[in-house]
């Protein structure tokens, strides 16, 4: 436990904001609530802002200037009104911003930064209790309540998960990363009373176990781990946690606990990939490699992320149904979205070897025999294990071709069709080292040493 205290220590005195931080923080926080609210009675609107999420509760990383403000509506104003006066509001404020973009979410809401503070400006309706939300961040004010009531004096085991979760690479639910949401680290630590006691309790989780800490859910989930929302019996809060997410955070937990190190709580610098290494690696794999390349659609990404994996997903299928077989595939996307797919070869041979119905079969025997008898087939049909054979010319041989002629009868999302409806480009092997950008040499390095 020596060890254990002075990693602890050592981690926190890295990752828990000092008090000049602290105090930055809570001035901009109340200017900008004050702003908002002093706009509210200017215009005559019925508002008041609030501050939520990590910042409010105490349980914010050092360095993660984000603040999320809600501006709270009368629960009786149309869904409409919200958006038309929670928009012109958090666009005054954004006028003065350092910069600011309009966002989408369940609704629009404003992303500003004010004095190197990433700030969240999103209109909300200020519900009596968790029961009665009209839109999905209407829930936030509810957690804020019930994390406080029980974090005192479990903070800092809060802060010690987050950055656990950061070095395992699983912190984060976004759909991009699939991993733990700052407030299912809250609830853990609620439950279990330490960060020490969490990575124990780790040793006894199963995939589809449930947590329910006012012991009040009210339908079943099949998620990889259920945490009852204690704000609301109906969501699981974990249902964006993937169960690779989940089983590295089970292993890691188990090694730390065997070996508690300090560069547990550090996230691995990922070296882009040289060319060199690249052509190294692909000679040692022996592994052909194929990528389709095309603008990023202009959503959110919690938007982007599930249609770029929707599409991976697609591809994939395509890809062995044509027989190329797929050993691994990932995504990545900055202003340009690349889907990599490594397969056993990029090319076949023209033969196919295709089996028809059984012998037995009487009708569909003769429309087999019937189809491919006098064809360019390279065999007659013939009868093996019962089944009327024949070797047919294959219809795609290489991997680009069929990607170039086939990929827009895949299955797209929206924005992703009409981007890929515009233009794509497939490459192949050393045709992907043009994409020079480093975050994408990064993805190449994690995408071979995983």
């Amino acid at each position: 436990m020596n060890e254990i205290d002075n990693i602890r220590t050592s981690v926190l005195s890295r990752i828990k904001p000092k008090e000049p931080e602290k105090q930055k923080l809570v001035a901009l926080a109340d200017n900008l609530i004050s702003r908002i609210n002093a706009i509210g009675i200017s215009e005559g609107l019925d508002i008041s802002a609030i501050l939520v999420g990590s910042t409010a509760r105490g349980t914010w990383l050092s360095g993660e200037h984000d603040l999320d403000i809600f501006i709270m509506f009368p629960p009786d104003v149309s869904r409409e009104y919200l958006q038309e006066k929670g928009l012109y509001v958090a666009r005054k404020m954004a006028a003065q911003a350092q910069s600011s973009e309009e966002r989408y979410a369940e609704h629009p809401y404003i992303n500003a930064v004010f004095d190197g503070f990433e700030v969240d400006l999103v209109p909300a309706f200020g519900v009596a209790s968790a029961s009665e939300i009209k839109s999905a961040v209407d829930r936030t004010p509810f957690h804020n309540k019930f994390v406080l009531s029980r974090i005192q004096e479990i903070e800092d085991d809060v802060l010690l998960l987050k950055q656990f979760l950061k070095g395992c690479g699983v912190y984060g639910s976004e759909l991009r990363t699939h991993g733990f949401s700052g407030y299912l680290v809250e609830l853990l630590v609620i439950q279990y009373g330490s960060f020490m006691q969490v990575l124990e309790a780790t040793r006894e989780w199963k995939p589809g176990m449930t947590i329910d800490i006012e012991k009040h859910a009210s339908i079943a989930h099949d998620d990889p781990l259920v945490m009852v929302d204690p704000t609301d019996p109906a969501r699981n809060v974990a249902a964006a946690l993937s169960l690779d997410k989940l089983c590295i955070f089970m292993d890691k937990a188990r090694e730390f606990l065997k070996n508690p190190e300090a560069p547990y709580f550090s996230m691995q610098a990922v070296v882009p990939l040289e060319d060199s290494d690249f052509k190294n690696i692909m000679g040692e794999r022996g592994t052909a490699l194929i990528a389709i390349e095309f603008t990023t659609p202009d959503v959110v990404e919690d938007v982007l992320y599930p249609q770029l994996h929707k599409m991976e997903d697609s591809v994939r299928e395509m890809l062995e149904r044509y027989d190329f077989r797929v050993y691994n595939s990932g995504v990545w996307a900055e202003e340009k979205a690349v889907l990599v797919f490594e397969l056993e070869s990029g090319s076949l041979p023209a033969l196919k070897k295709h089996a028809g119905p059984h012998v037995w079969a009487e009708e569909h025997a003769a429309a087999f025999k019937s189809k491919y008898a006098g064809s360019n087939a390279f065999s007659n049909v013939h009868i093996r294990n019962g089944k009327y054979m024949v070797e047919i010319p294959r219809k795609y041989t290489q991997a680009k071709e069929l990607l170039e002629a086939e990929l827009p009868k895949c299955g797209l999302g929206k924005h992703v069709a009409l981007s890929i409806k515009k233009e794509y480009h497939v490459l192949e092997n050393e045709q992907m080292l043009d994409i020079r950008e480093k975050n994408f040499r990064e993805f190449l390095q994690t995408f071979f040493k995983k």
